[in-house]
């Protein structure tokens, strides 16, 4: 069983694997591995970037941070838009969430306690596969070594996410051209904008996990407007979730990978609550 105090401060090894070929393209994953006894608990770690842009490297000094306490981060690439529009990303993660358990025993980590963390369009593609793990479409790659594990997680981090798409296309319009043309290119048109929607989802009142989930969000964000995490905090209550929401004032877009005291206080945020998800599902914290 897998031990977690957030206090803790331990070296950490960093190394790149590849954890997906399809013969014409290959993936890769950055695992931040804490040194010590373990087993550890584990994250998977889903970058931002408008569905169009970024890498795994995105998310590295919240990684760091959370691994020298004692978690085995693993950071993904994954499809990108224009080339690979929705699902993939979504496909892409739950492929890369059910690697995680299949292979948590070679850094020290365990399957049952692995949890995501989404930043901007990576909290959007994180929550998608937590709320749909099961979804035939989310989980259309194979992943043979992974027959006796699911895309399932214990728990949610989402910093400064688009969990309504929608709504951020339609604010997009007005404030910011890129934004809005990557919403279409990963989307394709308005309905999958709807259909691939967190909050719509909870509106729609469909059947899906809710697993415990942190949303950190700064208050000066010009990309993720406030009425989103706030939306999504009311919906995700009234279906009975287990939600955290922590703005940050006067902060902006991915304000927790810029160090200075108010990445350090999120960081520490996202340790306590981790603890707590892990205390509540049984893992000693």
């Amino acid at each position: 069983m897998a031990t977690y105090n957030p206090a803790q401060k331990l070296a950490v090894q960093v190394h790149e694997l590849e954890y997906r070929n399809d013969s014409k393209e290959s993936w890769m994953v950055t695992i931040f591995q804490p040194q010590g006894s373990g087993p550890f608990p584990a994250l998977l770690d889903v970058h931002g970037g408008a569905w169009n842009r970024g890498d795994r490297s995105a998310d590295e000094v919240m990684n760091r941070a959370l691994a020298a306490s004692g978690i085995v981060v693993a950071a993904v690439d994954f499809r990108l838009a224009p080339a690979h529009p929705y699902p993939a990303q979504v496909q892409d993660v739950n492929f890369a969430t059910r690697w995680l358990k299949a292979h948590a025993a070679e850094f020290n980590a365990d399957p049952a306690a692995v949890g995501g963390m989404g930043c901007s369009s990576g909290g959007h593609t994180l929550m998608l596969s937590a709320m749909r793990p099961s979804d035939p479409r989310y989980a259309a790659l194979d992943l043979p070594e992974a027959s006796g594990h699911d895309a399932t997680v214990a728990y949610t981090v989402c910093c400064w996410p688009v969990l309504d798409p929608y709504a951020r296309y339609l604010y997009a319009q007005e404030s910011n051209e890129r934004l809005a043309s990557s919403s279409e290119a990963y989307f394709l048109d308005q309905d999958a904008m709807k259909e691939g929607n967190p909050q719509h989802i909870l509106e729609r009142g469909e059947s899906v996990l809710l697993p415990p989930t942190l949303i950190v969000q700064g208050t000066k964000d010009d990309n993720v407007p406030l009425s989103i995490p706030q939306r999504f905090d009311t919906a995700f209550r009234t279906a009975g979730g287990d939600i955290q929401v922590e703005y940050f004032p006067e902060q902006v877009h991915g304000f927790g990978n810029m160090p200075g005291p108010e990445s350090d206080r999120a960081i520490g945020l996202i340790k306590a609550f981790i603890a707590r998800c892990l205390a509540l599902a049984g893992a000693p914290a």
